[in-house]
């Protein structure tokens, strides 16, 4: 395979990846042509209480990037499939209001930068700084702009939300366990969702 068309994760993170915890290794491999990562469980907590920011989020939420909720014990699926060099994901969430996807895809710039793209059609673009530790990979926005057609349009950094991520593995349940966190200036906490899963990889139904 060539090495652009590899998981962007796999080729970011490179040789630090003998650090993560061998689950979170084949985690962000590439998977293979014609197989899909399966990820099943229960995120703890979905959205933000903060019922004043929902107005908001709901312009967000069908577009699948983020949802007007704040839920708990919510059973979620996840599909991840390596596509030309990119990591895309869809997050099946069933909330108490019913059944919602969020969406996202992540690539590797020619600088070597992670960016995440969410929603559909594209919304939102956040680029991330990596790091790994005690096994967990660590992802924090550096940069998020908003997509605009073809264009990305840059958000201020004195006003930009934070996107935080960590994402390890438990060896005590035998559970993924992901963290997502999304904080504004001045506001705080605008959104977040966190839970475990077990995960697998298998061939693509026919």
């Amino acid at each position: 395979m060539r090495a652009d068309l590899a998981s962007p994760y796999e080729r970011a993170i490179g040789d630090r990846a003998r650090e993560l915890h061998p689950t979170l290794q084949r985690y962000f491999s590439t998977i293979p042509e014609g197989s899909v990562g399966i990820g099943e469980g229960t995120f703890a907590c979905v959205g933000t209480p903060r019922r004043w920011l929902w107005p908001a989020l709901r312009l967000l939420q069908g577009r699948g990037v983020a949802a007007a909720t704040w839920a708990r014990d919510v059973p979620f699926r996840v599909r991840n499939r390596t596509v030309a060099g990119r990591a895309v994901a869809e997050r099946i969430l069933e909330l108490p209001t019913g059944t919602w996807t969020m969406r996202d895809a992540v690539h590797r710039t020619a600088r070597g930068t992670l960016v995440d793209v969410l929603g559909t059609p594209a919304t939102l673009a956040a680029a991330f700084a990596l790091d790994v530790r005690d096994g967990a990979l660590h992802l924090t926005s550096t940069r998020v702009g908003v997509r605009v057609g073809r264009l990305r349009v840059p958000i201020p950094r004195a006003v930009a939300p934070v996107v935080a991520l960590r994402e390890r593995y438990d060896e005590a349940t035998g559970l993924q366990e992901v963290s997502v966190t999304v904080a504004a200036p001045l506001v705080g906490r605008i959104f977040e969702y966190r839970g475990t899963f077990a995960y697998r990889i298998e061939q693509e139904a026919a």
